[in-house]
């Protein structure tokens, strides 16, 4: 299925129950918003701030306040937290809530209002402070909460421009700022909450997508190494299975004695040999498989690993070529068949066969002190846009795969073929087919490189991008390179003691 299967864009005349603006419900839920713990910490914190603030104002700088007013403020503040601090103690919990974090902002978000409302508005340098609970809950809530706290906000911003008391000063001593200071300082708390939920917004989103995809990395790494273990599960499962087996073996070989040589019995126990027989032979290939054949799971050559990496791409519309160049002819190394190893450098053939126009080229390079990796493609290279940010989760431009193409040109042959075909005496042929639609290349949602150079990484290689070597009027094309100390891959070739013959 199609991703436009997937997700259909609603026409003029077609749109879903409640019009224009259905799309509201569907904006990303990122988060299930704060701990109720969490939200009572603030709002502490922001009690003692105002007290201590009008505390000093009044009497420190003997501001005419209107007191009661503002003490009134900080009260249902207070009452708002015990009731709070009351129902954590209740729920015996502290999850997160994403409507409960946005009632709490909201009322938050009201009772600042309120007080700046009292102490001169727009005019009130402590008015920046409405941005502090809009730039929460655009790092903690899902899009329509944070958006509707931000809309609270400017709302708030309309309604202290126009309602506030007069900003108050010491005695004998009065302030009347113009209207036009008032307004700029409006427009200034309306840009401060735009910018600063919008960068809060785009940060929790990237820490999102980070965690995501570490979290992916782990899966596919977890699915590997279980393959991995699979021969080892096996061997242990022969021995295991090795005793019960013969058991039935000597049972039966007692009943083939003792039954008539044309019974009915001894053609059963015969049946029975030759099972068990059967089951010995596939048991023993398994046992041996992590013994004998063991170096096939633990470890290889380097040519023959990336033959390995290659082989499930060959057979469509490119040329492979693989090759190991090692320094002074020395014979190539023999290296860990690690599952990081195949699943990140297959990721990065595949990417290359998706962007190859005709040719990929993997080759191992050895020398001294490294073993490196490298592939390349005679495809169009990396963007300059997409260059700088390789690597990072989300990233991609990846086109439709060339097997999934391949794939869908045998088919549409193949339904084409049919339908050329005479049909039978007396019945219609059948309607010339629709262009078959190729699906889009799995893995495009830019975590294919980000989870290979982590893999990769994390084996001690270190990945590098850039050009490729086509030449002039050619495609540049691209080139992955991955390099390891020596150490760090090849396995330690075994230490052997020189035999001393005697004269």
């Amino acid at each position: 299925m199609s991703l436009a299967e997937d997700h259909p864009s609603p026409q003029a005349g077609d749109l879903p129950e409640g019009g224009r603006f259905a799309g509201w419900r569907n904006l990303p839920r990122r988060s299930r918003g704060l701990s109720l713990r969490t939200l009572v910490i603030l709002r502490w914190m922001a009690v003692a701030g105002q007290s201590a603030t009008i505390l000093i104002a009044t009497a420190w700088f003997h501001f005419d306040l209107p007191l009661w007013g503002c003490l009134a403020a900080v009260a249902a503040s207070v009452a708002m937290n015990l009731n709070a601090t009351a129902r954590l103690r209740r729920t015996e919990g502290a999850t997160a809530d994403g409507a409960l974090t946005a009632a709490h902002l909201g009322f938050d978000i009201l009772q600042l209002s309120v007080l700046l409302a009292l102490t001169g508005g727009l005019q009130n340098p402590f008015c920046i402070l409405l941005v502090a609970p809009v730039t929460v809950a655009a790092a903690s809530l899902p899009a329509r909460q944070a958006v509707l706290m931000g809309l609270l906000v400017l709302a708030a911003t309309v309604a202290l421009f126009f309602f506030a008391l007069p900003l108050p000063w010491q005695s004998g001593t009065e302030i009347d700022l113009p209207p036009l200071y008032r307004f700029g300082a409006g427009l200034a708390l309306t840009t401060g909450v735009v910018f600063t939920s919008a960068y809060a917004w785009r940060v929790a989103a990237d820490a999102e997508k980070l965690e995501l995809a570490l979290a992916t990395t782990q899966d596919v790494l977890q699915r590997e190494q279980r393959m991995a273990a699979l021969g080892g599960l096996a061997a242990a499962a022969a021995h295991e299975l090795g005793t019960p087996l013969a058991t039935i073996q000597v049972v039966a070989r007692e009943l083939l004695r003792e039954s008539a040589r044309d019974g009915r019995a001894a053609e059963d126990a015969a049946l029975i040999l030759q099972q068990a027989e059967r089951c010995r032979d596939i048991l023993k290939r398994l046992s041996q498989q992590p013994d004998e054949g063991g170096i096939a799971f633990a470890e290889v050559g380097l040519k023959a690993l990336l033959e390995e990496v290659v082989e499930p791409h060959r057979g469509f519309d490119l040329d492979f070529e693989v090759s190991v160049r090692t320094a002074s002819g020395e014979p190539e190394p023999r290296v860990r068949r690690l599952p990081e190893v195949i699943h990140g450098l297959s990721t990065l053939v595949e990417n290359a066969a998706d962007f190859a126009h005709s040719r990929v080229r993997v080759r191992g390079l050895v020398d001294a002190g490294f073993i490196e990796i490298e592939v390349v493609d005679d495809g169009p290279g990396f963007p300059a846009d997409i260059l700088p940010r390789l690597g990072e989760p989300y990233v991609t431009s990846r086109p439709q795969g060339k097997a999934r193409r391949a794939l869908a040109a045998q088919i549409a042959a193949s339904v084409a073929a049919a339908a050329a075909a005479p049909g039978r005496k007396g019945r219609k042929a059948a309607p010339a087919p629709e262009p078959a639609t190729i699906a889009p290349s799995q893995g495009g949602m830019g975590l294919g490189f980000f989870i290979a150079r982590t893999l990769l990484e994390r084996t001690g290689g270190r990945v590098s991008v850039g050009a490729g070597d086509g030449g002039k009027g050619q495609p540049k094309g691209a080139r992955v390179a991955v390099r390891w100390p020596r150490p760090a891959l090849e396995v330690a070739a075994p230490i052997t003691s020189p035999v001393r013959t005697e004269p």
